[in-house]
Order: C-alpha cells, then sequence, then structure tokens
C-alpha cells in the first residue's frame, strides 16, 4: 500500500516533468548552444565486444555456508558475471551469478562489513556466543555491500590481488552508478527532476548518494529509504523490534528489495509509455507555439522574480557567498590532482610505448601496444591512482553546514570525466597516428611522429581538461547550494507560490510549472557568484585552469572529420598473427588476475566441497537485481504486484 502511494506520486511528478524536459530539448534544439568546441576526439562505442577483467575469485556460498572458487568476468556493460568455472565460461554455459553493482560499496575487512549491518539494524543486538555472520578463510577478503539488496562475500589469496579486484569492482560500481543514460535529452531530465521535486516535496534537499543505478533501481531505493529520511519512507519499519537476527535481515532485505523493484518497474514503465503516447501531439504543440510558451515563461518568471529574489539575495549574501571560495577550492584541490594524474598516466604509457618499439622491433610491436593503449582508459588498475586523488574531497564543516549528506556524488562524477578524458586523449592520438602511418619510412620516422603526435594531443588535453573541469566545479557548486537555498527560503516562499499558477495559459500548462520556474529564479540569484569565483581561479591560474577568453588557435580544422571514420582496429590492419589470435589478444582489456584454479590456505579446504548438492545447484541469477526469493516470497510478491497495480 505505501508503495503504491509513493510510486503514484512519482509518476505524477514524472508526467509533469517529462513536458518541461520535451520544451526545453526542443527550445535548445532550435536554439542551439555555444561555450567552446572540445579540442580531443571522442570515441562512440569504446569497448564494444570486449571483456575488462576475468579470473578466479572465492565466494561464499550462504544457501550452503560453503567457500567456492568462482571464474569471474567483468564485461563491457561492467555488470559481474560469475561462473563455475572458466571452462565453463569458454564453453557458453549459463553463469552461476550475475551482479549489477549499483549502489554497493566495497569492503576490504569483515569488520568494516559487521558495522555497517549492525547500523543498518536498528533495535537488532547479536546474542551473547552467537556466531559471527562470515567466517573468511584468508585475512583479504572483498564484500559488496548494499543497503536493501543481497550481500556478497569473496576473498583472494593475496593482497596484491585484493586490490587488483578491489579496482575491479570499484570501478563496475561507478559505471553502474551513472546508469541513468545522459544520450537521452527529454526522459532522464526529466526522471532527475522528478526524483528531485518528489522528495524536495517531502522536504527532503540536497544531494542523494542513492539516485544511483537505472531508473527503476533509482524508484526503489527511493521507496525503501527509512522512515523520516524522505518523509513517508518506510524501509526500516520491518527491521524494528529484534525479530530477524543479523543472518537473515538482509536475506529479508533483499526479498523485499525485489518486489519493490517490479512494482516500480512496472509503474515507470506504464508512465514512460504513457508519455510517449503523447509526445508527438505535445512536440507538435512546442514548435508551433514555441514564442507564446517562452513569452508565458518569461512574463511568469518576473512576477516570480520580484517575489522571491530580494530575500534570495539576503540569503545568498549571509549564507552562501562567504563559502563559495572555500567550497570551489576543497573541490579543485583533488579533482585538479586527478585530471593531472590522467596526463602523466597517458604520457608516460605512451613514451614507454616509443621506447619499446624503438627497442624491440618497428610496426609490429606498434600494433601489440597500441590495442593495449586504446584500452586504456578502461584499465581500472592502470587508472586507480588517477580516481584515488578524489579520495582527499573533504568538505568538512562546509559539509553540514550546506547538509550535504556525502561526498560521493561529487567523487565518482569527477572519476567519470577522468575516464572520459582518458580515451578522447587515447582516441586522438591513436587517430592521429593512424592517419601518419602510410607516410612514415623506418623507426626514426615512427619514433618522432610518436612524439610529436603525443605534445599536439597534450596540448588538447589541457585545454579540455581546464574546460570540463570548470564546468564540473560549477554543476558542483549549484548542487550543494541550491537545495540549501531552496530550504532556507521554504518558510517565507513556498507557500506563497501556488498564488502564480493562474498565470500560466491552460494550453501551456505541460510545458511550464510553477516551481521549475521558482529554482531557476532561486539559482539565478547565486550563478553570478558561482560564475565569478571559478573565472577568478581561472584567471589566477589556480590549478591550469585556462580563462574563458582563451581560445586554440591552432586547432585542426580536419580533425573531426577523420573521428567520424569506423574504428581502428590495429590487429586486423597490421597485424600479421592468424585471426583467432588476433581474436584472443583483443578481446579482454586487462590481463587475468589469476588464472589457475587456486586454492584456499591449509586447514580452509573443509571449507570447500565440490561435491556435495548444494554445490550442483546454482545459487541465483541476477540480470539487474538481487537473486530470486523463495517460492513463499514469490506469492507475496504476486498478491502485492496485483493490489498495487490494481
Amino acid at each position: 500500500e505505501k508503495t503504491g502511494k509513493v510510486l503514484g506520486e512519482f509518476c505524477r511528478c514524472y508526467k509533469e516533468q517529462f513536458g518541461v524536459a520535451l520544451f526545453n530539448s526542443v527550445r535548445y534544439e532550435i536554439e542551439g548552444t555555444g561555450g567552446p568546441q572540445a579540442q580531443l576526439l571522442h570515441r562512440k562505442v569504446p569497448l564494444e565486444d570486449h571483456v575488462i577483467y576475468s579470473g578466479n575469485i572465492f565466494q561464499y556460498i550462504e544457501e550452503n555456508k560453503k567457500w567456492r572458487n568462482r571464474f569471474c568476468v567483468v564485461p563491457h556493460n561492467y555488470g559481474l558475471v560469475l561462473y563455475e568455472n572458466k571452462l565453463a565460461y569458454e564453453r557458453e554455459l549459463p553463469p552461476r551469478v550475475l551482479v549489477n553493482s549499483a549502489g554497493y560499496k566495497i569492503l576490504t575487512s569483515v569488520e568494516q562489513y559487521l558495522e555497517l549491518v549492525n547500523n543498518s539494524l536498528p533495535g537488532v543486538t547479536p546474542k551473547s556466543g552467537h556466531s559471527p555472520i562470515l567466517k573468511c578463510p584468508t585475512d583479504f577478503p572483498l564484500i559488496l555491500w548494499h543497503p536493501y539488496a543481497r550481500h556478497y562475500y569473496f576473498c583472494v589469496m593475496t593482497g596484491k590481488e585484493q586490490d587488483k579486484w578491489r579496482a575491479v569492482f570499484q570501478d563496475c560500481v561507478r559505471h553502474c552508478n551513472n546508469g541513468i543514460s545522459e544520450d537521452s535529452k527529454v526522459e532522464a531530465p526529466a526522471f532527475t527532476d522528478a526524483i528531485r521535486m518528489y522528495r524536495q516535496s517531502k522536504e527532503q534537499y540536497g544531494t542523494w548518494d542513492m539516485l544511483c543505478g537505472n531508473e527503476t533501481q533509482g524508484m526503489a531505493q527511493q521507496v525503501l529509504q527509512p522512515a523520516g529520511a524522505a518523509g513517508d519512507g518506510w524501509g526500516c519499519s520491518w527491521r524494528r523490534g529484534g525479530t530477524l537476527t543479523p543472518h537473515l535481515c538482509p536475506q529479508v532485505s533483499d526479498a523485499v528489495y525485489r518486489m519493490v523493484y517490479e512494482l516500480a518497474k512496472a509503474q515507470y514503465d506504464a508512465a514512460v509509455a504513457r508519455c510517449e503516447q503523447e509526445r508527438p501531439q505535445l512536440e507538435s504543440t512546442i514548435r508551433t507555439d514555441m514564442d507564446q510558451i517562452i513569452t508565458s515563461k518569461e512574463h511568469l518568471a518576473s512576477k516570480i522574480r520580484a517575489f522571491v529574489l530580494p530575500k534570495a539575495e539576503v540569503c545568498v549574501r549571509n549564507h552562501v557567498q562567504p563559502y563559495i571560495s572555500s567550497i570551489l577550492e576543497a573541490l579543485m584541490t583533488p579533482t585538479s590532482q586527478g585530471f593531472a594524474e590522467v596526463r602523466e598516466v597517458f604520457f608516460k604509457e605512451v613514451t614507454d610505448m616509443n621506447m619499446n618499439v624503438v627497442n624491440e622491433g618497428g610496426l609490429e610491436k606498434l600494433v601489440e601496444y597500441m590495442e593495449k593503449l586504446s584500452h586504456l582508459a578502461f584499465h581500472p588498475v592502470k587508472m586507480q591512482s588517477c580516481y584515488e586523488k578524489m579520495d582527499q574531497l573533504k568538505l568538512e564543516g562546509l559539509q553540514q553546514r550546506f547538509d550535504v549528506s556525502s561526498t560521493s556524488v561529487f567523487k565518482q562524477r569527477a572519476q567519470i570525466h577522468m575516464r572520459q578524458q582518458m580515451d578522447d586523449a587515447v582516441y586522438t592520438f591513436e587517430t592521429l597516428l593512424h592517419q601518419e602511418l602510410g607516410k612514415l619510412q623506418g623507426k626514426d620516422d615512427l619514433c618522432k611522429s610518436i612524439q610529436r603526435i603525443l605534445e599536439r594531443v597534450l596540448k588538447k588535453f589541457d585545454y579540455d581538461s581546464s574546460t570540463v573541469r570548470k564546468k564540473f566545479f560549477r554543476e558542483a557548486l549549484l548542487q550543494i547550494t541550491i537545495p540549501f537555498l531552496l530550504k532556507k527560503l521554504a518558510p517565507t516562499c513556498k507557500g506563497e507560490l501556488a498564488k502564480f499558477q493562474e498565470l500560466i495559459f491552460e494550453d501551456f500548462a505541460s510545458f511550464i510549472l510553477v516551481e521549475n520556474t521558482y529554482e531557476e529564479v532561486v539559482l539565478q540569484s547565486v550563478m553570478k557568484d558561482i560564475m565569478q569565483a571559478v573565472k577568478e581561479a581561472a584567471v589566477q591560474r589556480k590549478h591550469n585552469l585556462y580563462r574563458d577568453s582563451m581560445v586554440m588557435h591552432n586547432s585542426d580544422p580536419n580533425l573531426h572529420l577523420l573521428g567520424e571514420g569506423l574504428a581502428i582496429d590495429w590487429s586486423e590492419e597490421y597485424s600479421g598473427q592468424p585471426e583467432a589470435e588476433r581474436r584472443r589478444r583483443a578481446k579482454q582489456v586487462v590481463s587475468v588476475i589469476q588464472d589457475d584454479e587456486g586454492a584456499l590456505p591449509y586447514g580452509a579446504e573443509a571449507l570447500l566441497q565440490p561435491g556435495s548438492p548444494e554445490a550442483r545447484q546454482p545459487e541465483e541469477a541476477q540480470p539487474g537485481l538481487p537473486p530470486s526469493p523463495g517460492d513463499a516470497v514469490k506469492e507475496i510478491r504476486e498478491a502485492l504486484a496485483q493490489e498495487s497495480l490494481g
């Protein structure tokens, strides 16, 4: 009943925001955009048909309380896929486990895990002498913890393996958290705005680190918020009272999450289908009446501005402006260090390749190294030194002042930008080198050409890096300050907004919302100060930022035409190896961590009994969700679904 209520309210928000997002998209398409053009090329399909990582890892199976050796594969979509063994993978047998890691945290000690579990179980106290939830047979565990979904337990034999797998798992979480496609110019902004508006209607402002994964996951996680966190969440209500042990609570939570997910998916898909059905008529109205809609919106904005802006400016002057430079400095230092590390890693990889090509022999070696270099941005271990720089991000007192629940949103966003900039640099380098190869004669020419192209690409990288970082800083400052201002202004402004509804023509009510226009006015009250702070940082050349007036005059006019061509397949064009060998080598981005079957330390073998009946049962199948619940839970799920959807 509560799930149906939350989802119903959210879907109404989505329908409202869909019209606004559609109007903004069409207007953007007609009016175009300014801003600096990127100097680096952008690869369209970075990892098609490639595997990021694979190797053997021990997994704890909760059903029979045994550890099993599994062959783990991370494909191009960053899912975690576990097979019985490597042979099962090579024979293309069905996997044992499929994990969508959005929303998970990667823990490297049982103590960290137990602390999170105990904090998430209010009123549940383990009994004296009760056996621990998990016994790890090695000193190198890797645990995937989620506040609602199933937990996964792994371990490896050495600290080096643990570091590698941790980097891989973190890359999976980072990618899956970013599950809402930015290519969608209507559905994605409509969804994120609907989530924000729904939360604000429950007096929940600020960033939310569980808005991660795809749209349905975001909705399910909103429903399962602890009571009081977003007004009417009920996520912890069934955990209270000590009726569940720490062993059972994650399993029950997982089953509840699955049921809520399925209800959310059904309602969201239905809402999207209704909006898409109305889209042609809405778009026709927008294109026909664009000027009138803009005029009507500007009239509404002027009235709201006259009412809100004086109060907003006082609030900005007293509570925001004094702290903007401190927030910006806290953001700039780790972010710029991370981008500098991206530049350094790229420079080192190309320079090492150049030396090895000269020393080891010409074009054939170049092909081998270029195959590896082309996927550098997606190598979780080599990129880890870049990502780790963001761990320094701490807003300290500012975080409490502006009610920022977590900095993880900003960390992951900066890390995604780093990966994209690395791939853009690599793709530009290989495109320019590919163009030059036909003109070269001998190793010396090849060496000089690689060095010359590297210098060109680094100049372009510095320019694009500055542009991307400045945009990131502006967006992060807005994400921190706007929710704070809205919360501050709510007691005096929000109740008065209803009177502005009469200023909107009924024909345009699908494209103009009072609440959205009010937010735009609040944004304008602080935008000038934010732009000025970032501009001053660039003028002072802080952290290698370029001034806005700085434009690259030596840009390559034909470079972007080269980027429109087909993807370069180095092995197919230049390698003399057989096709099967080329495919085997090119298929995986990173080498296998542990190619043998491995064994646990002496004394832990008793935990592994491959011949037992339990070991032959598949643990779960999870295309984007935790494992399927038992029959009893399925019956509950079906009854709830019929009641809610009915």
